[in-house]
């Protein structure tokens, strides 16, 4: 009988987790649905805003001015690169979360089971910590640095991503000159957000994840966080930003009209916190609250778009 219910389990978790993981769009609301049930696992919060922008980051690719500066190659790998990254983290992370909220369920503790989806012998211990604390900011934090680990060495130390993608003029180009943010909108039209650059960088990573933790829940900003994420439907086009703005940059149709399901190959990873062990200082890393990080990115965006002109008039291209 203890056999079979631990099968179920497994299975279930298994299911769900397959169901969900099919791409940007069932990742965003599965995150954030989880959180709507389970106020108290930050993190899930945090994972749903982070894939909303990478679900437009996704369909800018196939708008100008990245379809006129960027080879369909060159665009493919970009795009490939974002899936592969969000799939390995959702692959890992919720099958954590649906674990906790059974243990909630059943009112017992099953973190035992996560062996089984190979997760980190770091997250099964700090979830059982949490079980014994409720420590809610402890926990987002180790979410954050075990997240940020699972993809170091199949996305950002993977040699094909090495070569293809961050050795490349395109990522160079925006990591350069900080072209890229995680925007948090809220429905007054008004952004938030934190430029993303050295990404390749795990330490930079995990400090832009608390960094972005810290702003989210802010009591003075997070109630329009919430308000935005209950009443914008996400579907990975800018579009879902911009129009609460007074101008908008291009138009992007949905992630689901541009992208079809990308089959993964879920290798068995190795446990990070075992190869290469923890860091105390990623408890509290973070960056300085950038005030004008929107107005900057709008700013270069808009430059991006003139250089893209240009090419186009001359015939260059990436």
């Amino acid at each position: 009988m203890c056999s079979d219910i631990k099968g179920d389990i497994i299975q279930q978790v298994t299911n769900k987790t397959a169901r969900y993981n099919s791409d940007n769009i069932t990742r965003t609301k599965a995150y954030q649905n989880f959180y709507l049930k389970n106020r108290e696992i930050r993190w899930a919060f945090l994972a749903s805003m982070v894939s909303r922008n990478a679900g437009w980051n996704m369909t800018d690719l196939a708008i100008s001015p990245l379809k006129t500066l960027l080879t369909d190659k060159q665009r493919g790998m970009l795009f490939s690169t974002y899936e592969r990254a969000n799939w390995l983290i959702f692959s890992d992370a919720y099958p954590q979360l649906l674990l906790y909220q059974l243990s909630k369920e059943r009112k017992t503790p099953l973190f035992h089971h996560l062996d089984k989806f190979h997760v980190s012998q770091f997250m099964i211990n700090e979830w059982i910590r949490f079980w014994e604390t409720k420590d809610k900011s402890r926990l987002v934090k180790a979410l954050i640095i075990n997240e940020q680990n699972v993809i170091e060495n199949p996305v950002i130390q993977q040699p094909w991503y090495q070569h293809k993608v961050f050795h490349q003029w395109p990522y160079m180009l925006e990591s350069i000159f900080r072209l890229n943010v995680v925007l948090l909108p809220v429905r007054s039209g008004r952004l938030y957000g934190l430029p993303v650059y050295r990404f390749t960088h795990l330490d930079q990573r995990i400090a832009i994840g608390n960094t972005l933790t810290e702003m989210l829940f802010h009591p003075d900003y997070y109630p329009d966080f919430h308000d935005f994420a209950l009443n914008v439907e996400p579907t990975g086009s800018r579009k879902d930003y911009e129009q609460f703005f007074y101008d908008s940059m291009a138009s992007a149709p949905p992630l689901q009209q541009i992208y079809s399901i990308v089959q993964h190959q879920d290798n068995i990873r190795e446990d990070w916190f075992r190869l290469r062990g923890l860091k105390q200082k990623w408890w509290q890393i973070r960056l300085p609250l950038p005030d004008d990080a929107p107005r900057r990115y709008y700013v270069k965006k808009q430059a991006l778009m003139q250089l893209s002109k240009w090419m186009s008039s001359t015939g260059g291209r990436g």
